[in-house]
Protein backbone atom coordinates (compact mmCIF):
# COMPACT_ATOMS: atom_id res chain seq x y z
CA UNK A 1 0.00 0.00 0.00
CA UNK A 2 2.87 2.98 0.97
CA UNK A 3 4.45 1.83 -2.65
CA UNK A 4 1.03 2.20 -4.14
CA UNK A 5 0.82 5.78 -2.93
CA UNK A 6 4.38 6.81 -3.11
CA UNK A 7 3.48 5.75 -7.15
CA UNK A 8 0.74 7.89 -7.39
CA UNK A 9 2.30 10.86 -5.15
CA UNK A 10 5.02 10.59 -7.59
CA UNK A 11 3.18 10.82 -10.65
CA UNK A 12 1.12 13.81 -9.39
CA UNK A 13 4.15 15.61 -9.07
CA UNK A 14 5.77 14.64 -11.91
CA UNK A 15 3.43 15.97 -13.69
CA UNK A 16 2.82 19.37 -12.33
CA UNK A 17 6.45 19.46 -13.13
CA UNK A 18 6.42 18.00 -16.49
CA UNK A 19 3.52 21.53 -16.77
CA UNK A 20 6.81 24.09 -16.65
CA UNK A 21 8.28 22.15 -19.55
CA UNK A 22 9.61 24.99 -21.67
CA UNK A 23 7.11 24.36 -24.69
CA UNK A 24 4.26 23.97 -22.54
CA UNK A 25 4.64 27.11 -20.94
CA UNK A 26 5.61 29.04 -24.03
CA UNK A 27 2.44 27.62 -25.93
CA UNK A 28 0.12 28.46 -22.71
CA UNK A 29 1.72 31.87 -22.61
CA UNK A 30 0.78 32.98 -25.99
CA UNK A 31 -2.80 32.30 -25.28
CA UNK A 32 -2.89 33.37 -22.27
CA UNK A 33 -1.41 36.85 -23.28
CA UNK A 34 -4.76 37.50 -24.82
CA UNK A 35 -6.76 37.77 -22.23
CA UNK A 36 -7.02 39.10 -18.67
CA UNK A 37 -9.24 37.39 -16.59
CA UNK A 38 -7.60 35.00 -13.92
CA UNK A 39 -10.96 32.74 -14.48
CA UNK A 40 -10.70 32.50 -17.92
CA UNK A 41 -6.63 31.38 -17.90
CA UNK A 42 -7.78 28.88 -15.61
CA UNK A 43 -10.09 27.17 -18.10
CA UNK A 44 -7.42 27.73 -21.09
CA UNK A 45 -4.77 25.69 -18.33
CA UNK A 46 -7.70 22.87 -16.84
CA UNK A 47 -8.51 22.32 -20.92
CA UNK A 48 -4.96 22.41 -22.37
CA UNK A 49 -3.92 19.88 -19.28
CA UNK A 50 -6.68 17.50 -19.72
CA UNK A 51 -5.90 17.76 -23.84
CA UNK A 52 -2.44 16.37 -22.70
CA UNK A 53 -3.75 13.89 -20.42
CA UNK A 54 -5.99 12.44 -23.18
CA UNK A 55 -2.87 11.42 -25.55
CA UNK A 56 -0.90 10.56 -22.80
CA UNK A 57 -3.46 7.75 -21.84
CA UNK A 58 -4.24 6.41 -24.71
CA UNK A 59 -1.08 6.09 -26.49
CA UNK A 60 0.71 5.17 -22.73
CA UNK A 61 -1.94 2.40 -22.40
CA UNK A 62 -1.08 1.19 -25.80
CA UNK A 63 2.36 1.06 -25.18
CA UNK A 64 1.64 -0.85 -21.50
CA UNK A 65 -0.63 -3.01 -22.28
CA UNK A 66 -0.01 -3.78 -25.80
CA UNK A 67 3.55 -3.37 -26.11
CA UNK A 68 3.26 -0.98 -28.94
CA UNK A 69 6.19 0.73 -30.84
CA UNK A 70 6.44 3.84 -31.98
CA UNK A 71 8.21 4.09 -35.51
CA UNK A 72 10.87 6.76 -35.60
CA UNK A 73 9.81 8.94 -38.16
CA UNK A 74 6.17 8.94 -36.49
CA UNK A 75 8.15 9.95 -32.98
CA UNK A 76 9.65 12.95 -34.76
CA UNK A 77 6.65 13.70 -36.80
CA UNK A 78 4.99 14.42 -33.64
CA UNK A 79 7.48 16.55 -31.69
CA UNK A 80 7.41 18.28 -35.75
CA UNK A 81 3.71 18.62 -34.93
CA UNK A 82 4.19 20.68 -31.23
CA UNK A 83 7.16 22.86 -33.15
CA UNK A 84 4.81 24.06 -35.76
CA UNK A 85 1.95 24.53 -33.60
CA UNK A 86 4.37 27.04 -31.53
CA UNK A 87 5.49 28.59 -34.77
CA UNK A 88 1.54 29.29 -35.37
CA UNK A 89 0.93 30.62 -31.91
CA UNK A 90 3.74 32.63 -32.45
CA UNK A 91 2.81 34.37 -35.82
CA UNK A 92 -0.44 34.64 -34.28
CA UNK A 93 0.48 37.07 -31.34
CA UNK A 94 3.23 39.06 -33.55
CA UNK A 95 0.46 39.80 -35.97
CA UNK A 96 -1.89 40.68 -33.53
CA UNK A 97 0.69 43.19 -32.38
CA UNK A 98 1.16 44.54 -35.64
CA UNK A 99 -1.91 45.25 -36.15
CA UNK A 100 -2.63 47.24 -33.32
CA UNK A 101 0.32 49.29 -34.00
CA UNK A 102 -1.09 50.15 -37.91
CA UNK A 103 -3.87 50.99 -35.33
CA UNK A 104 -2.07 52.94 -33.78
CA UNK A 105 -0.89 54.82 -36.42
CA UNK A 106 -4.19 55.64 -37.87
CA UNK A 107 -5.76 57.82 -34.89
CA UNK A 108 -5.69 60.89 -35.30
CA UNK A 109 -8.42 61.95 -33.05
CA UNK A 110 -7.62 64.62 -30.02
CA UNK A 111 -6.84 63.06 -26.68
CA UNK A 112 -10.21 64.57 -25.66
CA UNK A 113 -12.12 61.81 -27.52
CA UNK A 114 -9.51 59.23 -27.93
CA UNK A 115 -8.13 56.83 -25.17
CA UNK A 116 -6.49 54.13 -23.90
CA UNK A 117 -7.56 51.02 -22.25
CA UNK A 118 -8.00 47.21 -21.97
CA UNK A 119 -11.21 46.32 -24.29
CA UNK A 120 -12.33 43.32 -26.14
CA UNK A 121 -13.93 42.04 -29.28
CA UNK A 122 -15.53 38.95 -27.80
CA UNK A 123 -13.12 36.52 -25.56
CA UNK A 124 -10.06 38.79 -27.88
CA UNK A 125 -8.88 41.43 -25.53
CA UNK A 126 -6.10 44.22 -26.64
CA UNK A 127 -5.58 47.92 -26.36
CA UNK A 128 -4.83 50.37 -28.23
CA UNK A 129 -5.56 54.14 -28.37
CA UNK A 130 -9.82 54.36 -29.75
CA UNK A 131 -13.24 56.40 -29.41
CA UNK A 132 -16.29 55.00 -28.75
CA UNK A 133 -18.21 56.40 -31.31
CA UNK A 134 -18.72 54.12 -34.56
CA UNK A 135 -16.04 55.63 -36.45
CA UNK A 136 -13.49 56.66 -33.91
CA UNK A 137 -12.34 52.97 -33.64
CA UNK A 138 -9.77 52.35 -35.71
CA UNK A 139 -10.28 48.42 -37.03
CA UNK A 140 -13.56 46.57 -37.21
CA UNK A 141 -14.62 44.50 -34.47
CA UNK A 142 -14.51 41.34 -36.42
CA UNK A 143 -11.24 42.22 -37.85
CA UNK A 144 -8.93 40.39 -34.71
CA UNK A 145 -6.72 37.31 -35.47
CA UNK A 146 -9.19 35.25 -33.45
CA UNK A 147 -12.00 36.56 -35.15
CA UNK A 148 -10.68 35.14 -38.55
CA UNK A 149 -9.93 32.08 -37.12
CA UNK A 150 -13.54 32.02 -35.88
CA UNK A 151 -14.44 32.30 -38.69
CA UNK A 152 -12.44 29.45 -40.65
CA UNK A 153 -13.03 27.05 -37.66
CA UNK A 154 -16.87 28.28 -36.83
CA UNK A 155 -18.13 30.28 -33.65
CA UNK A 156 -19.47 28.34 -30.74
CA UNK A 157 -18.80 27.89 -27.26
CA UNK A 158 -17.50 24.51 -27.79
CA UNK A 159 -15.01 25.31 -30.44
CA UNK A 160 -13.58 27.74 -28.00
CA UNK A 161 -12.73 25.65 -25.20
CA UNK A 162 -11.27 23.35 -28.14
CA UNK A 163 -8.62 25.53 -29.01
CA UNK A 164 -6.30 25.10 -25.59
CA UNK A 165 -7.56 21.49 -25.64
CA UNK A 166 -6.23 20.67 -29.05
CA UNK A 167 -2.90 22.55 -28.22
CA UNK A 168 -2.82 20.15 -25.31
CA UNK A 169 -3.54 17.20 -27.58
CA UNK A 170 -0.44 18.04 -29.63
CA UNK A 171 1.76 18.80 -27.06
CA UNK A 172 0.90 15.30 -25.21
CA UNK A 173 1.35 13.12 -28.53
CA UNK A 174 5.01 14.45 -28.28
CA UNK A 175 6.12 13.09 -25.02
CA UNK A 176 3.46 10.35 -24.50
CA UNK A 177 6.06 8.05 -25.25
CA UNK A 178 8.75 8.96 -23.21
CA UNK A 179 6.18 9.34 -20.18
CA UNK A 180 5.05 5.71 -20.77
CA UNK A 181 8.66 4.12 -21.41
CA UNK A 182 9.54 5.83 -18.25
CA UNK A 183 6.55 3.89 -16.47
CA UNK A 184 7.21 0.57 -17.87
CA UNK A 185 10.72 0.72 -16.50
CA UNK A 186 9.81 1.34 -13.20
CA UNK A 187 6.24 0.07 -12.28
CA UNK A 188 5.55 -3.77 -13.92
CA UNK A 189 2.08 -4.09 -12.97
CA UNK A 190 -0.14 -2.67 -15.73
CA UNK A 191 -2.82 -1.18 -13.50
CA UNK A 192 -0.67 0.38 -11.51
CA UNK A 193 1.57 1.75 -14.35
CA UNK A 194 -1.91 2.95 -15.95
CA UNK A 195 -3.05 4.90 -12.37
CA UNK A 196 0.77 6.78 -12.58
CA UNK A 197 0.09 8.00 -15.91
CA UNK A 198 -3.91 9.56 -15.15
CA UNK A 199 -2.01 10.74 -11.69
CA UNK A 200 0.67 12.35 -13.96
CA UNK A 201 -2.35 13.41 -15.82
CA UNK A 202 -3.91 15.66 -13.10
CA UNK A 203 -0.81 16.45 -11.73
CA UNK A 204 -0.31 18.08 -15.47
CA UNK A 205 -3.59 19.56 -14.88
CA UNK A 206 -3.58 21.31 -11.88
CA UNK A 207 0.37 22.79 -12.74
CA UNK A 208 -0.53 24.42 -15.74
CA UNK A 209 -4.15 26.02 -14.35
CA UNK A 210 -1.29 27.36 -11.98
CA UNK A 211 0.70 28.82 -14.41
CA UNK A 212 -2.22 30.18 -16.40
CA UNK A 213 -3.76 31.71 -13.61
CA UNK A 214 0.20 33.44 -12.72
CA UNK A 215 0.35 35.08 -16.25
CA UNK A 216 -2.91 36.09 -16.26
CA UNK A 217 -2.09 37.74 -12.29
CA UNK A 218 0.96 39.50 -13.59
CA UNK A 219 -1.42 40.61 -17.37
CA UNK A 220 -3.83 42.21 -14.73
CA UNK A 221 -1.71 43.55 -11.85
CA UNK A 222 1.02 45.26 -14.25
CA UNK A 223 -1.66 45.95 -17.17
CA UNK A 224 -3.69 48.62 -14.74
CA UNK A 225 -0.41 50.16 -14.35
CA UNK A 226 1.25 50.15 -17.82
CA UNK A 227 -1.46 50.41 -20.93
CA UNK A 228 1.16 48.65 -22.94
CA UNK A 229 1.90 46.06 -21.16
CA UNK A 230 -0.37 43.56 -22.24
CA UNK A 231 0.87 44.10 -26.60
CA UNK A 232 4.22 44.08 -25.29
CA UNK A 233 3.88 40.45 -23.33
CA UNK A 234 1.71 39.31 -26.39
CA UNK A 235 4.70 40.33 -28.90
CA UNK A 236 7.36 39.15 -26.52
CA UNK A 237 5.57 35.76 -26.39
CA UNK A 238 5.49 35.75 -29.55
CA UNK A 239 8.15 36.14 -30.74
CA UNK A 240 9.46 33.81 -28.44
CA UNK A 241 7.10 30.88 -29.31
CA UNK A 242 8.36 31.72 -32.83
CA UNK A 243 11.95 31.40 -31.96
CA UNK A 244 11.77 27.81 -29.98
CA UNK A 245 9.09 26.48 -32.64
CA UNK A 246 11.81 27.15 -35.34
CA UNK A 247 14.44 25.67 -33.22
CA UNK A 248 12.24 22.45 -32.83
CA UNK A 249 11.55 22.66 -36.57
CA UNK A 250 15.52 22.61 -36.93
CA UNK A 251 16.06 19.48 -34.29
CA UNK A 252 13.27 17.26 -35.78
CA UNK A 253 13.47 17.71 -39.25
CA UNK A 254 17.48 18.57 -39.96
CA UNK A 255 18.97 17.09 -36.82
CA UNK A 256 16.65 14.63 -36.25
CA UNK A 257 16.45 13.48 -39.54
CA UNK A 258 13.00 13.53 -40.47
CA UNK A 259 13.25 15.05 -43.90
CA UNK A 260 16.17 12.29 -44.39
CA UNK A 261 16.42 9.34 -45.12
CA UNK A 262 18.00 8.30 -41.53
CA UNK A 263 15.71 9.90 -38.98
CA UNK A 264 16.97 8.80 -35.29
CA UNK A 265 14.80 9.58 -32.43
CA UNK A 266 15.08 9.29 -28.54
CA UNK A 267 11.45 9.87 -26.91
CA UNK A 268 12.47 12.63 -24.25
Amino acid sequence: MITFLSIIAIGFFLGMRHATDPDHVIAVTTIVSRQNKISRAALIGMFWGVGHTLTILVVGTAIILFGAVIPTRIGLSMEFSVALMLVILGVMNVAAFMQTARSVAKVEHSAATVHTHHHSHGDYIHTHPHGHAPEAHPHSPDRTPLARMDRFFGNGAIYLQLRPLLIGIVHGLAGSAAVALLVLTTIRDPRWAIAYLLLFGIGTVAGMMLITMSIASAFTFFGRKHANFGGRLGLASGLLSLAFGLLLVYQTGIAGGLFSGSPHWTPR
